[in-house]
């Protein structure tokens, strides 16, 4: 992790991989301008890398100059463009390739393009390094893109965040990071994971997400996951771990300012929770915790069945049943216990007493992260 004055970056793209899509530019370029004499136009002052790393591997003759614009205060890109450096050769009937760093709003782009406007130059042709799709807002055509990027700010290789970071060699990425505490909470049939999710989330302002809540909802309300899931289930199918994922992911986005999440009902094998991982990484965070309730065989098979007198679920009325339930439990989560102590994130917490004590004891664990 890097940290420029108030803001912290994580790693995002190698200087081998900006190595690898420079050289592919350049045979772009270079193929497509045959043996012309081009000039290429560098934007200061985000591309000074860019431009020097792409002419050394030019493979024919070619011109640099350089003009210089403004547009960023911070983190944001402004409205505002001004020209501070302008262009001081005649560039009359030659093709000019103009280099950019970075293509965003597309503010830029369009004042380069006044700029050229009266320069009568044979054609004038756009390539970058870095390109935010999402973010372009204009029309103007970009005739060579390296690498498509999220509309996140990013620092490295000639960019910079207010004057630091332009001298890194690779690209870091902003690490919009939420002080979120996310926990997945296990139990075995009967052990009151439910009832103990319930207080947790008053408690911490946590957002429950239940795996089975979240099939119900996306399978009543017709969504195009819920409907991909019941095609699976109709035919005696597992759902993909993806369809879940995205599901778990629409549920996190709709939530993204909570303090955190309590994951009940999944992860259920190491595929889910690298999945899992992987998720909560992109939105700048992670599992804290898994908590484990834990409780002996015997007191959840009475409880079950004290449960079954009025609960009207069939799977609680047959003792058979519930055993088998809770020896599949046994057998999905001890990987998942693996998993996570490799991590030191397991936490296994006494279920058994009244539930203020066992609340108690879960948010002892809580409280430590």
């Amino acid at each position: 992790m890097l940290k420029l004055h108030n803001k912290e970056f994580k790693p995002f793209i190698s200087t081998k991989e900006i190595e690898t899509v420079i050289q592919e530019m350049v045979n772009e370029i270079s193929q497509d301008l045959g043996d012309e004499v081009p000039v290429f136009v560098g934007i200061l002052n985000g591309s000074f890398m860019f431009t020097s790393d792409f002419v050394k591997k030019y493979p024919k003759p070619c011109e640099v100059t350089f003009i210089k614009l403004a547009s960023y205060e911070g983190v944001k890109s402004t409205e505002d463009i001004q020209r501070l450096i302008g262009l001081t050769q005649d560039l009359t009937g030659r093709s000019v390739i103009i280099l950019e760093d970075i293509i965003d709003t597309g503010n830029t782009l369009a004042e380069v393009h006044r700029i050229f406007k009266n320069e009568n130059v044979k054609q004038l042709k756009i390539a970058t390094l870095f390109y935010k799709p999402d973010a372009y807002k204009k029309d103007f055509k970009i005739h060579y893109v390296g690498i498509k990027i999220p509309n996140k700010f990013i620092v490295g290789y000639g960019l910079d965040y207010d004057g630091l970071g332009r001298n890194l060699p690779e690209i870091y990425q902003i690490k919009e990071t939420q002080f979120m505490t996310n926990l997945v909470l296990f139990g075995p049939p009967g052990a009151g994971k439910g009832t103990q999710a319930e207080f947790l989330k008053e408690k911490y302002n946590l957002v429950h997400i239940s795996t089975g809540d979240v099939f119900r909802f996306n399978i009543k309300n017709e969504t195009a996951l819920g409907m991909l899931a019941k095609s699976y289930i109709d035919k005696g199918e597992l759902v993909p771990d993806q369809v879940t994922i995205d599901m778990l992911e629409a549920e996190v986005e709709k939530n993204s300012s909570a303090n955190g999440f309590i994951f009940d009902g999944f992860p259920r094998t190491n595929a889910q929770a690298e999945a899992l991982d992987k998720l909560m990484e992109s939105k700048d965070s992670s599992i804290n915790a898994m908590i484990a309730l834990e409780v002996e065989d015997e007191i959840l098979v009475k409880r079950l069945v004290e449960r079954g007198k009025t609960s009207g679920r069939a799977d609680d009325a047959d003792e058979a049943i519930i055993r088998n339930r809770i020896t599949e439990y046994y057998k999905k989560t001890a990987v998942l216990k693996d998993y996570y102590s490799a991590q030191n994130k397991y936490y296994g917490v006494d279920g058994v007493g009244s539930i203020e004590e066992i609340t108690k004891r879960l948010s002892a664990v809580i409280d430590k992260l």
